[in-house]
């Protein structure tokens, strides 16, 4: 009869318990070990920041903490309780982080505040990474700028909405004193500028309403992918002191358009600086950002070859020239119907003109092949192919930004800018950048690009999963 019984030796029962361990470790964890190499992500230059800071003794390594800060995002922990609490009852977590005892809150908070330079350097390496990947995915997509700027709103007394309605209800109380005033418009003259907490933390006029938060920029491409993240702080102003904006508070709506537009040309500077070999041919961006300087320098000195930015009427001058609609259309001079562009033309050695024609001529088949005749009843010119307009866009860059404000093309970029508005929405709220229970500045700015880096990380994930739609859907990961 056959033994049933087998003796193991201390070799097969330490890989038993391996395997089994293996077995039992939740798929997430197994898909980032078996695709991220946290030291090609992390630079050099970050770990030895780290251990020349804590020395030799260290209680706590640096992947540990990058990978649970990871989590954090991922599984929408906005508060460093919650992170450190699972980390304590999920031997699978701690595992995973590499954590053999469980930081405090303290810990956490010190890292991104010590070493929030470094965390910027991660983000920057991964879009250095993630470029070509985002090529492969869709190059015209990929070839393309988004911008746009946005409010981490602090956790601060100003936010709560019994602060709000105190402010109200003294406005209200002003308006019997002074019946000219008008409480609804006129409240926002009773709140202060800035929290008491923190001045940092600013009022701002964000989404239709009043808040106290801090202004960042994002800037993707057009899949929505980030390509770069700047926080207006105080140090960015001083590397910046044309970001300096005098406060205009009886109008905020247009304050927060004035500091839009300014801060347009430093934070893609600081991209370019960061990236110097990435070029763009598209960029993309609301009407806030339409300024006269704007188009000079996205054109001429950045080197868009289209810059699609709808006009801002508070920005025109009326238009008193009747050979022209407000799109820099010509029209005709006897009924005033808008040519029809024709094509771009010139190169190399010729100034770029764009060439309108009648709108009542057609192609016809002639003894000379297929060429165009005007069939206007009172045509405005002797010329049988009817009257012709060129415009030289140079001359004005606003009106004419590469390509023609009435065209199918314009609407067609101008419609791939809401990319910029999901990717804020997934940096603020999937990945829980604005319920952070902070206020402080260098904490905020951390945990602003700690959000950017996770969503670069889907980006390396979906690529190795050949599966584009993980990319721009983090929250997929842990499902």
């Amino acid at each position: 009869m056959r033994n049933k019984f087998q003796q193991m030796s201390l070799t097969d029962i330490y890989q038993s318990v391996e395997k089994c361990l293996e077995n039992n470790k939740p798929e997430l964890f197994k898909l980032l070990d078996e695709h991220l190499d946290w030291d090609e992500i992390i630079p050099e230059s970050f770990v030895h920041a780290f251990y020349q800071h804590f020395g030799r003794d260290r209680k706590y390594h640096l992947e540990s903490f990058m990978r649970g800060l990871f989590l954090q995002r991922i599984f929408h922990y906005v508060e460093d309780s919650q992170l450190l609490n699972t980390l304590r009852y999920s031997q699978e977590m701690r595992s995973f982080c590499g954590f053999d005892k469980v930081p405090d809150a303290s810990k956490l908070t010190r890292f991104k505040q010590d070493f929030g330079y470094h965390i910027r350097a991660v983000f920057e390496h991964l879009v250095d990474i993630t470029e070509p990947i985002c090529r492969e995915m869709d190059a015209a997509l990929a070839d393309m700028l988004v911008f746009d700027t946005t409010g981490i709103e602090s956790y601060v007394a100003e936010n709560n909405p019994k602060f709000a309605a105190a402010k109200a209800k003294q406005a209200k109380a002003y308006a019997k004193i002074d019946p000219t005033f008008d409480p609804n418009i006129g409240k926002t003259a009773f709140m202060p500028e800035f929290a008491a907490s923190n001045p940092a933390v600013k009022q701002q006029y964000i989404n239709g309403h009043f808040c106290y938060a801090q202004k960042a920029a994002v800037v993707t491409n057009g899949l929505g992918i980030v390509r770069h993240l700047e926080l207006f702080d105080e140090d960015f102003k001083k590397q910046h002191p044309e970001m300096q904006i005098e406060k205009r508070p009886n109008c905020p709506e247009i304050d927060k358009e004035v500091g839009d537009s300014t801060a347009l040309k430093p934070a893609l500077l600081d991209f370019r600086a960061a990236h110097p070999t990435f070029r763009y041919s598209v960029f993309s961006a609301d009407s806030a950002f339409d300024s006269y300087d704007n188009y000079t320098f996205l054109m001429k000195d950045y080197r868009f070859s289209k810059v699609v930015i709808p006009i801002n009427p508070r920005n025109s001058v009326p238009n008193t020239d009747t050979h022209f609609n407000e799109y820099g259309i010509p029209l005709c001079p006897r009924d005033g119907i808008p040519f029809l562009f024709h094509s771009k033309c010139g190169g190399k050695n010729r100034s770029i003109r764009f060439k309108f024609i009648c709108p009542k001529t057609q192609w016809m088949r002639t003894d000379k092949g297929i060429s165009r005749r005007c069939f206007c009843d009172n045509p405005c010119s002797d010329s049988v192919y009817g009257k012709c307009v060129y415009i030289y866009p140079n001359k004005n860059l606003r009106l004419y930004p590469g390509l023609t404000r009435d065209s199918d093309e314009f609407a067609a970029i101008y419609n791939r800018r809401t990319a910029v508005e999901r990717s804020i929405y997934t940096l603020k709220d999937t990945l829980g950048l604005s319920s952070r229970k902070t206020s402080n500045v260098l904490t905020t700015k951390a945990d602003l690009f700690l959000a950017g880096i996770v969503q670069l990380l889907c980006v390396l994930l979906a690529d190795k999963l050949n599966d584009a739609k993980l990319a721009r859907r983090p929250r997929r990961l842990i499902a």
